[in-house]
């Protein structure tokens, strides 16, 4: 049976080298209503206890793995900032001290959010935390990466555009009954919060991270912004971008010395991840520019052989929602996701999936050369997958006929898992959510660029 998957994987990797005809699936989702789930559902409970932290996650908290940011909220008073922690559930002897902050949004009094880095942990190893004091105190753990190395595997899980409808609690628990994944690449777009009324935007970003907790206390999400982050709501006097979003989930960006939390990079395992944000100046001479130039050229792929990218806008999609939106960062950065040999793009945005052939555009300027995307061996592969759940919908409509560069497409709802085998092989698959069942629709052996 395996050899008949890697055979067929490969065949679907064959077709990435020489640009065959793609494939849109006929797949119709039976879908549960777009809406986000009643506010007292249960997934949103409150933790019992008097101001007991809620909304807990994690990130990885430097450049190499060795440390972790925690976050939670308390909602009634500070309460300590401190996390204890060990590798004894019993034993929680090392403890450190975090940050506290609130904010106001409209009408809405945020409650006492903290962040706390915890430092020089051992690689390989899982640690016990707790967080809050006295009955209302809580309990989690999480596990630490391999050393980072060449032959190093590593297993991530991919999701975007989340959300909190019932197709999102589809998507969420799917992910975590297959027990697959070790961390989360989160391609941008969290809460939708702002397609509610202003005055429940911030009681959306409470109920969101109270859901999304069940796996983000337990293995780090590596975040990333998208549109439905911005928030830019001057008809209401908030005139801050990313707010909510900026006091809520923290990256690690001073470790890859970034200037701002909404784009950075990290090395787990075999892998170097950069996240960019789509919603951020790019253009050359901007800080987001020069910073990205500088780190493509940081990285060793003798070290991390894998470099994936992760983005909110797809730079290549053939779904009519939003079409051609990422076109502008395309042209600023393709050519050096060429150059650099990226393995794949990971984008969201777009509420499908979607991945491409090996593709590229960089020959084309406006007077002469190719007009069109050609096969590239050194192109990266382009996912999309905005397609988490939220109450937007699918996004069903595709241009027709498929282009050249599609190699697969479905409007469905789902997530997808890459398994990082050594510096040559990664497996990829993509799992749709069919009706309450975890199915995989989209698989193939990803060869190392640069290896």
């Amino acid at each position: 049976m395996l050899l008949k998957f890697v055979l067929a994987s490969f065949v679907l990797l064959s077709c990435v080298r020489d640009g065959r005809a793609g494939i849109t699936s006929s797949f119709v989702r039976p879908q549960w209503p777009s809406e986000d789930m009643p506010v007292d559902h249960e997934v949103f409970a409150i933790p019992k206890g008097y101001n007991a932290p809620q909304q807990v996650h994690i990130t990885q908290g430097d450049y190499d793995g060795k440390a972790v940011i925690i976050s939670w909220v308390t909602p009634d008073e500070p309460g300590p900032s401190h996390v204890q922690y060990g590798t004894s559930k019993s034993r929680l002897r090392t403890s450190k001290e975090g940050t506290v902050a609130n904010y106001t949004f409209y009408n809405y009094k945020s409650g006492y959010i903290h962040h706390c880095l915890v430092e020089g942990l051992k690689y390989n190893t899982k640690y016990y935390y707790r967080i809050g004091s006295g009955d209302s105190a809580r309990d989690f753990w999480f596990e630490t990466p391999p050393p980072v190395g060449i032959d190093t595997p590593y297993k991530f899980g991919i999701i975007g555009d989340l959300g909190q409808t019932f197709n999102s609690l589809s998507t969420l628990e799917h992910y975590l009954e297959s027990g697959e994944g070790q961390a989360v690449l989160y391609v941008g777009d969290l809460s939708y919060s702002d397609e509610h009324e202003f005055e429940d935007v911030g009681l959306r970003w409470d109920t969101w991270g109270r859901f999304a907790e069940k796996s983000a206390a337990y293995q780090p999400w590596f975040w990333n912004v998208g549109n439905h982050e911005v928030e830019f709501m001057p008809e209401v006097g908030e005139l801050v971008p990313f707010k909510n979003y900026l006091y809520r989930y923290t990256t690690p960006y001073l470790a890859s010395n970034s200037s701002s939390p909404l784009w950075y990079s990290a090395r787990r395992a075999s892998a170097h991840i950069i996240v960019l944000s789509s919603y951020s100046p790019f253009v050359k001479y901007t800080p987001q520019y020069i910073w990205l130039k500088n780190e493509l050229a940081r990285v060793d792929r003798k070290i991390t052989p894998w470099l994936f990218v992760i983005m909110h806008k797809p730079l290549y999609s053939s779904n009519v929602a939003h079409y051609m939106e990422g076109e502008a960062m395309r042209a600023v950065f393709e050519s050096w996701f060429v150059q650099y040999k990226v393995d794949a793009i990971f984008s969201g945005h777009v509420h499908a999936y979607e991945r491409s052939y090996r593709y590229s555009n960089i020959d084309y300027n406006i007077t002469g050369g190719r007009r069109y995307p050609v096969p590239d061996p050194s192109a990266p592969i382009y996912v999309t997958i905005g397609d988490g759940g939220n109450l937007e919908g699918l996004a069903s409509s595709y241009l027709d006929p498929q282009p050249e560069y599609s190699a697969f497409r479905e409007a469905s709802y789902g997530h997808a898992t890459l398994e990082i085998k050594n510096r040559t092989h990664a497996i990829y698959n993509w799992y749709r959510n069919d009706d309450g069942k975890r199915v995989a629709a989209d698989s193939l052996v990803l060869l190392n660029q640069y290896w």
